[in-house]
C-alpha cells in the first residue's frame, strides 16, 4: 500500500472523509504552489469544514420541511399597489438579529401578497446561517398535535419543531379549530414563548382572532404571547397568483 493510500486510510478511520477524497488533488496543488506542510494541513481541514457544513445545511434544509424554495432576492417589491413591507425591511429581517433574540414575525394580509414566500426566504437565510428551522401549517400542526400520542412518526416531528430556532407557522386563520385544538395551540405557543422565534402568517387581522378560534380569553392569552416581542407586518395590494394566473388557451388573435 503506498503512503498516500495509507493516510486516506487514517483520515477515513478518523472519518474525514472528504479529506481523504480530496487527498490526492491536495498533494498536487501543493507540490505545485510550493505549499508548506501547515498550509497543506489547513487545505485538508477546510476541504473536510466545507464538506461537513454544505451536508448540515442540507439536512436542516430537509428537516424544515419547506413547500417550496424561494429565496428572497428573487421577491418583487415593485408590484404595483403593493406595500406593507419594504426591500430595506427584509434586509434588516434577513440579518437575523430578530433570530438571536427570540423575537417573533408576522405577516398579516389577505392571500396572494407572499406572506409564506418571505417566511420561507428568511427560513432558508436561517438554515444558511446555521440555524434550526421547521415549517408547518396550523392545519398540520393540529393534525401533529392530535396524533402525537398514538402515533411516533407526529411525535417526532413535533419533537423536531419545538426543538428548532425558528418555527414558521403558517396559514393561520384559513381554516377554523375546534375548542380542544385552541387549547394544544395555546400550550404549543407557550412552550415556545421567549425561547424560540416563530414567524406567522395570517390572512386574519387580529380582531377577526377571536371569531375562527372561539374563545376571546384564549385568543387574548395566544396574541399577548406571540405579539410581546414581534415584528408586524400588514400586508395590501393585489394577489400575485392572480396577476400572473396561467391559462392553458391560447389567445385570440383575430
Amino acid at each position: 500500500m503506498s503512503e498516500l493510500a495509507k493516510v486516506q486510510e487514517l483520515l477515513k478511520y478518523l472519518n474525514l472523509n472528504e479529506s481523504a477524497a480530496k487527498l490526492e488533488d491536495i498533494f498536487s496543488s501543493a507540490a505545485t504552489k510550493n505549499n508548506t506542510p501547515l498550509e497543506v494541513i489547513k487545505a485538508l481541514l477546510l476541504c473536510e469544514t466545507e464538506s461537513r457544513k454544505e451536508k448540515g445545511r442540507i439536512k436542516r434544509m430537509k428537516t424544515a420541511a419547506f413547500p417550496y424554495q424561494e429565496e428572497l432576492e428573487s421577491f418583487d417589491f415593485n408590484r404595483k399597489g403593493f406595500k406593507g413591507i419594504t426591500k430595506l425591511h427584509v434586509k434588516q429581517l434577513a440579518e437575523l438579529v430578530w433570530l438571536e433574540n427570540a423575537y417573533n414575525i408576522m405577516f398579516l394580509g389577505p392571500p396572494g401578497l407572499g406572506k409564506t414566500r418571505l417566511s420561507i426566504g428568511l427560513g432558508i437565510k436561517a438554515i444558511e446561517t446555521g440555524y434550526n428551522v421547521a415549517f408547518v401549517t396550523l392545519d398540520q400542526l393540529m393534525q401533529l398535535l392530535k396524533t402525537a400520542e398514538i402515533r411516533m412518526k407526529s411525535s417526532r416531528r413535533i419533537k423536531q419543531i419545538k426543538s428548532s430556532d425558528l418555527v414558521i407557522l403558517d396559514e393561520v386563520g384559513f381554516l377554523p379549530i375546534s375548542r380542544q385544538e385552541v387549547n394544544k395551540l395555546y400550550e404549543f405557543i407557550n412552550e415556545l414563548y421567549m425561547k424560540t422565534s416563530i414567524i406567522l402568517t395570517s390572512n386574519k387581522g387580529f380582531e377577526e382572532w377571536s371569531e375562527f378560534l372561539g374563545d376571546s380569553v384564549i385568543t387574548a392569552a395566544i396574541l399577548d404571547r406571540l405579539a410581546h416581542q414581534c415584528e408586524i407586518f400588514t400586508l395590501e395590494g393585489p394577489s400575485w397568483r392572480i396577476e400572473n394566473r396561467k391559462t392553458i388557451l391560447k389567445k385570440d388573435t383575430d
